[in-house]
C-alpha cells in the first residue's frame, strides 16, 4: 500500500470513528434533562417567587431531578433549597413544558406543580438566588420571567393544565 492509500484509509477510518462517536455522544448527552418548577402558595394565598442570580429575572423555584429522585422529592428538595419553605402538599399538576428552547442552557423537560407551603422565606443558596418575595395575584412582578416561567405562571392563573 502506498502512502496516499494509507492516509486515505486512515482518514476514512477517522471519519467513521467520528460518526460513531457523534452517535454515542448524541445518545448520552442529547436527551433532555428533567426538572420541576414549583408554584408555591403560602397559607394567605400569596405566590412565592425567587430572583435568580444568573439572569436577574424573577422565577419560579425549581431545578433538575437528581439521580434516584422522583418529581415529588425534587419539588420538596428544590423548594427548601431555594426558599427555605416547607412543602405541605402538592395540589395540582400545572403542566409539562418540553420546548427545546424553553431553557437557554439546555434542552430540559419541566414538570410544573402548584404546592401549598409554609414556613419562613429565607435564601438558602446565595449563589443561585438573590431575592425571595411573596406576591398577591394583583402585585406579581411585571415583565418577562426567567426561562418560560411567564407562560407557566400564566397557564396556572388561567386554570390550564398544559402539555407544551
Amino acid at each position: 500500500m502506498n502512502i496516499i492509500a494509507f492516509f486515505a484509509t486512515v482518514a476514512e477510518s477517522t471519519r467513521n470513528l467520528w460518526r460513531v462517536g457523534q452517535t454515542v455522544l448524541g445518545i448520552i448527552f442529547r436527551h433532555p434533562i428533567t426538572g420541576a418548577s414549583i408554584i408555591p402558595i403560602l397559607p394567605d394565598g400569596r405566590i412565592v417567587l425567587i430572583k435568580r442570580r444568573d439572569d436577574g429575572c424573577w422565577s419560579l423555584p425549581g431545578g433538575m431531578v437528581d439521580w434516584g429522585e422522583d418529581i415529588a422529592q425534587t419539588v420538596d428538595r428544590e423548594l427548601t433549597e431555594e426558599t427555605g419553605l416547607e412543602l405541605v402538599k402538592i395540589t395540582r399538576l400545572v403542566g409539562v413544558y418540553s420546548s427545546p428552547d424553553r431553557d437557554p442552557r439546555i434542552h430540559s423537560i419541566c414538570v410544573v406543580v402548584e404546592a401549598q407551603v409554609e414556613g419562613q422565606m429565607e435564601i438558602q443558596d446565595g449563589l443561585e438566588v438573590m431575592e425571595i418575595q411573596a406576591f398577591t395575584l394583583d402585585s406579581l412582578p411585571p415583565g418577562k420571567m426567567s426561562h418560560d416561567h411567564t407562560r407557566q405562571l400564566q397557564d396556572y392563573l388561567n386554570g390550564l393544565t398544559t402539555l407544551a
